[in-house]
């Protein structure tokens, strides 16, 4: 089976993990996937794969005779599909040939359009599958799932000596908890990549450092007409936080290592309201920065309207992998082979985000990011080709390759 027909049996699997939930996984439905990969990756003859209590999908290939002393590789990729849009009832449509030019989606009233996406008449030619405009794709990250097993599946069928080679398919990545409840002993390898990025050939080492921010804003709210000296709008002091912050560094006003505030959430009342960020920035001082830049309107408003008028909580999400890659800098110099040898240009750029390798790499398994061909992910714009899916599974199959005789 090829990379793209997996995928397509995927994204019509609901697996939306849901931000506000307190279970792990966030969301039940994840496991309906996990089930199928199981039972598919059991049909391969891989007889250990399992799901755990917490949605995490388990699997090994042993090693062939010969390769036993091998490098241990391992492939992660994550299940869920991003709660920023909706993730249920996708018609995947597949577009032969391709054209180039503008794509309606569907009636939504939506076109996937050049002047957005540039980059589409590179694609011409191509075989293209799109959304139908109502729902995303989620091949963030279900073609990073098809391709681990379709590289595994070509692996065994056509008998190519490897090490041990293991695999795990996670939950809830898109709301920050993929590496929660990872178990990387049971894993059981010494270096991976997680195969969770754009266009075929990316590859990235270096990430945001990340934290999430939330204001808590306690108003007085009176009658307008006796308000002098004593109303506090808890909107308009929301206001002031968001106008208080750094011109032109917002994620509009950014790229490449840039760092910025980014609002997400506004919610409230005159008597009460909460205001959401998430900090981003490459350096790690710079982001210790925008932490006490926060901190500093927080103070500066409670001497204002008085004490308690602002509380804020600032929590940690996940640091820059880049230190520990550049201590095993083969995993990156093995990926540009592994793309070249498959006809893929490497592109190696920083990641505006974050995946779960950036966490898995300070626990212990350097995990630097591989590109799985998919573009405008987290909304109803996202594509991806056949033929970069096919691109990124022979890349997955030559680092197995590299790494036999390591």
């Amino acid at each position: 089976m090829k990379a793209f027909e997996r995928l397509l049996r995927y994204v019509v699997v609901y697996t939306t993990s849901d931000e506000e939930s307190t279970t792990v996984p966030t969301s039940m439905r994840q496991f309906d996937l996990a089930h199928l990969l199981v039972d598919e990756l059991r049909a391969l003859g891989i007889s250990d794969a399992e799901v755990d209590d917490k949605c995490y999908v388990y699997a090994t290939l042993p090693a062939t005779e010969g390769h036993e002393n091998a490098t241990k590789l391992g492939f992660i990729a994550h299940m869920d599909t991003a709660p920023d849009f909706s993730g249920e009832h996708v018609c995947p449509r597949i577009i032969e040939h391709y054209d180039g030019n503008d794509v309606v989606l569907g009636t939504s009233g939506r076109t996937l359009d050049n002047a957005n996406f540039p980059h589409l008449a590179s694609l011409k030619g191509r075989t293209l599958i799109v959304t139908d405009g109502t729902t995303l794709l989620g091949a963030d990250d279900k073609a990073g799932v098809a391709e681990i097993i379709t590289m595994l599946e070509q692996v065994i069928e056509e008998n190519i000596p490897h090490g041990k080679i293991s695999v795990c398919f996670t939950p809830d990545e898109e709301v920050g908890s993929g590496a929660d409840h990872f178990d990387v002993a049971r894993f059981g390898a010494d270096f991976a990549y997680t195969c969770d990025g754009g266009a075929e050939g990316e590859l990235e080492y270096e990430n945001f450092n990340a934290a999430g921010a939330l204001f808590e804003i306690r108003g007085f709210n009176i009658h307008p007409g006796e308000a002098k000296d004593k109303m506090i709008n808890a909107l308009a002091v929301a206001c002031e936080i968001n106008a208080m912050l750094p011109k032109g560094q917002t994620p509009r006003d950014t790229a490449g290592y840039q760092g910025f505030w980014h609002l997400t959430g506004l919610d409230g009342t005159t008597e009460a309201c909460k205001l959401s960020y998430i900090i981003r920035d490459h350096d790690f001082e710079s982001f210790e920065r925008r932490k006490v830049t926060l901190e500093k309107i927080a103070e500066v408003l409670n001497d204002k309207y008085g004490a308690g008028t602002v509380t804020l909580t600032i929590r940690d999400q996940y640091r820059n992998m880049k230190e520990k890659i550049e201590p095993c800098m083969h995993l990156i110099d093995n990926a540009k082979k592994a793309m070249e040898l498959a006809g893929v240009t490497p592109r190696v750029q920083p990641i505006r985000g974050g995946t779960d390798g950036a966490r898995l790499s300070y626990m212990g398994l350097p995990c630097p990011n591989l590109g799985t061909g998919g573009y405008a992910f987290h909304g109803p714009y996202e594509h991806i080709t056949v033929e970069g899916m096919d691109a990124s599974v022979e890349v997955l199959k030559n680092l197995v390759i590299l790494y036999r005789d390591r």
